[in-house]
């Protein structure tokens, strides 16, 4: 790679061809240099705070509200409020920053496309490039695509409303480096999304909105806030033109959402059940606690108490406040097979109506083809009202600890194993060759649910569990299936396919952070090394 210092302290490892210089144009450059400069710092303090947290949980301590924070928990306020086209969130569809992905999302029958520069996508450099020219060209109108067989794929009138999600804290831009470090990935999204978008988005009645993953403290929602309010101010904006929804997908962040929501209360509109990285999360925050050990993950549903929890915790405390509580992520594909659709959408149908009787605003899909069954759901339960707002949901007995850490019962099963081998595997294979959201086994599959896969495997390995046939989960037993479930995935996929892909590299990568000694935060991070 040929080194490229533009006129900044920022340093660029890539030589800016006719992409690179649409995006990253003079001013775009100084604006984020600024950010870096200012909130870069801060963001190292807080990753070393999180590390200092987990290691108190390591030796023993469990997760648990904080009291001095208490006079924001006891006290009433609400956020500002929430902006005209903001007011109905039903339902949203999430998917990459891909050109086609980003009309046919918008196109959907959906109200928010959630286009995501992080779980969902493979940030090699062109991919993150591309998909800030892909959002300014929707936001323009102007969005096209023309597939090989020369069909045109091109923007309906009023599509959905338009929200990217930046990538989490512990994410960095390796291809920009600030003082010889790379810089927050976060930041990069955030800076190119907003500089190139917000005057055309506030111009059409929308604005400059935001997903905000990972979180795992108020402190680090703070730094956001400060993020936000610095730039509304350097572009001379009101207060409050930057509108934020927090994923709450960690469990260390499930304890702190009435201090979440405070902190950015000038620029939140809600927080989001993240579900699939919550269970991650659980494992991962929990991971020296032989009696939380999860089961296989096929059977850790949201009727099981700590999630049922953890939902309703999250619906009292945002209504409290004016905000809105987004649900979870269906991630079933639809079928061809008539028999297996119906199966699909009964497991949808009966996953949103628990969802909107619990009294979530909205919901999330993977795929446009559930869009249709998931508006019905909500629209029975909404009927002319946009939200729920005014489910309080204040008759229900205080939310303890204990319930959001209730260990979850179910068995672990060696075809549960095996599954999740060839599911880490196969993701881990479309993520390091670029794609961050691959269809497995009917699932519409992005770094969550990965990481659910190959955390359990580690988990079960590190606390010596027994599988349900009698076996003990050892590091050797993990070898062998490896071993044989790879040779399923080569007659699943085929030769051709398998030997062209980078399967190898995979199950390597696989191998290495499922039997490592000490478990690996994120597989995003080793993984991020095999990208261009």
């Amino acid at each position: 790679m040929t080194q490229q210092i533009v006129d900044t302290e920022l340093a660029f490892t890539h030589q800016f061809g006719n992409q690179e210089q649409q995006v990253l144009t003079e001013e775009a450059i100084e604006f984020l240099t600024d950010l870096v400069a200012r909130f870069a710092p801060q963001r190292k303090q807080l990753l070393t705070a999180r590390q200092a947290q987990q290691q108190k949980i390591d030796r023993g301590e469990l997760p648990d509200f904080i009291s001095e924070t208490n006079s924001i928990k006891n006290s009433d306020w609400k956020i500002r409020g929430i902006p005209r086209d903001l007011q109905d969130r039903r339902v949203e569809i999430t998917g990459p920053v891909e050109r086609k992905m980003v009309i046919n999302a918008l196109n959907a029958n959906v109200k928010v496309f959630m286009a995501d520069f992080e779980d969902s996508l493979a940030p090699n450099w062109d991919k993150v490039i591309e998909g800030q020219i892909n959002l300014r060209d929707a936001v323009n109108g102007t969005i096209s695509f023309t597939n090989e067989a020369g069909k045109i794929y091109q923007l309906k009138p009023n599509p959905a409303v338009l929200i990217a999600r930046v990538r989490g804290l512990h994410l960095p831009e390796k291809h920009v480096t600030w003082q010889g470090e790379p810089i927050p990935g976060g930041l990069f999204d955030f800076a190119l999304y907003f500089f190139h978008n917000y005057q055309a988005l506030l111009e059409k009645g929308s604005g400059p909105y935001f997903y905000l993953p990972k979180t795992e403290s108020y402190h680090e929602t703070a730094w956001w806030s400060e993020i936000f309010s610095f730039t509304e101010d350097r572009f001379d904006l009101p207060r409050g033109t930057i509108k934020a929804t927090v994923l709450i997908e960690t469990l260390p962040a499930v304890f702190q959402m009435d201090e979440i929501l405070h902190s950015l209360r000038d620029h939140i509109v809600g927080l989001n059940c993240g579900r699939w990285d919550y269970i991650f999360s659980y494992i991962k925050t929990l991971k020296n606690h032989s009696d939380r050990v999860l089961p296989d993950r096929q059977s850790v549903t949201m009727e099981k108490p700590f999630l049922s929890a953890y939902s309703r915790l999250l619906i009292k405390t945002c209504h409290r406040r004016g905000a809105f509580a987004m649900g979870g992520m269906a991630a079933f594909i639809p079928s061809k097979d008539a028999e297996r659709n119906a199966w699909v959408m009964d497991k949808v149908r009966a996953d949103k109506e628990l969802e909107a009787n619990n009294g979530h605003d909205g919901t999330w899909v993977a795929h446009p083809g559930l869009a249709d069954e998931v508006m019905q759901v909500f629209g029975r339960v909404l009927g002319e009202r946009s939200n729920q707002l005014e489910v309080t949901r204040s008759q229900d007995e205080p939310i303890t600890a204990a319930q959001l850490l209730e260990p979850c019962p179910g068995e672990r099963t060696e075809e549960g194993m095996r599954a999740n081998i060839r599911v880490a595997v196969q993701y881990i294979e479309a993520w390091i060759s670029g794609n961050g959201c691959v269809p497995i086994y009917g699932l519409m599959e992005d770094a969550a649910t990965a990481e659910i896969s190959r955390t359990s495997i580690w988990q079960w390995i590190h606390h010596g569990k027994t599988l349900s046939n009698g076996q003990q989960v050892t590091p050797d037993l993990f070898r062998q299936l490896l071993k044989e479930e790879m040779q399923v995935i080569r007659q699943e996929l085929g030769d051709t396919r398998f030997d062209s892909g980078r399967f190898i590299e995979a199950a390597s990568l696989m191998e290495r952070i499922t039997t490592s000694s000490e478990l690996i935060d994120f597989l995003t991070l080793p993984g991020y090394e095999l990208l261009n």
